[in-house]
């Protein structure tokens, strides 16, 4: 059983081999494939974060984990613009690769950030209760399996909206996600998987 960094560490490191698949390639139909991937992996991440992380730096953080979790929100919601407009995009696109690069210098400061910072103070206040982070770890994997597979920054980024928003927009995005290019598969990717 993993503990809740230790699942957001794992997803991070996911994306950041998403994205070098796709800068790394000359392939349009690579790039596609795995522009989808990112794009799907992100999307569930953020919205996960949000749900189940973001509102435990709140609880158990008090004042500093309420500032972390907005600084954070916004971050997101930064990220989310531009992955809108990202995931929209064929990979024949002569801006493919710099949409996606843009993206990633605003994702791979967040993720330091959080890596280095938020994750390790949350695991702190974490302590006090045996278990926990090991909980929340199991919440943020099921919550990923319910979220939109797509970026949805209308949404907002802060619960109950957030919820209900995703509860209504994620069927649409899984059914659309059967057409879509992923790699080495034929359909999407099954989120209770992952």
């Amino acid at each position: 059983m993993s503990t809740i960094s230790e699942a957001i560490v794992k997803d991070h490191r996911e994306l950041e081999q998403y994205y070098n698949e796709v800068i790394n390639s000359n392939d349009h139909d690579h790039q596609q494939r795995f522009g989808n991937q990112f794009t799907w992996e992100l999307a569930r991440h953020s919205v996960g974060e949000e749900l189940v992380v973001y509102p435990a730096m709140e609880k158990h953080m008090g004042s500093k984990g309420h500032d972390m979790a907005e600084s954070d929100r916004s971050e997101h919601h930064k990220v989310k613009l531009l992955l809108k407009e990202f995931q929209n995009m064929k990979s024949s696109d002569p801006k493919y690769t710099y949409k996606i690069k843009e993206i990633w210098g605003l994702l791979s400061q967040h993720i330091k950030e959080e890596e280095q910072n938020d994750l390790p103070a949350l695991e702190e206040s974490l302590k006090a209760q045996p278990n926990l982070s090991e909980s929340m770890a199991t919440s943020f994997g099921r919550t990923k399996a319910f979220v939109p597979s797509r970026s949805h920054p209308s949404a907002g980024e802060h619960p109950p909206f957030e919820t209900v928003m995703g509860l209504l927009t994620a069927p649409v995005d899984h059914v659309a996600d059967i057409f879509r290019k992923f790699p080495n598969q034929t359909v999407s990717p099954n989120p209770s998987t992952k």
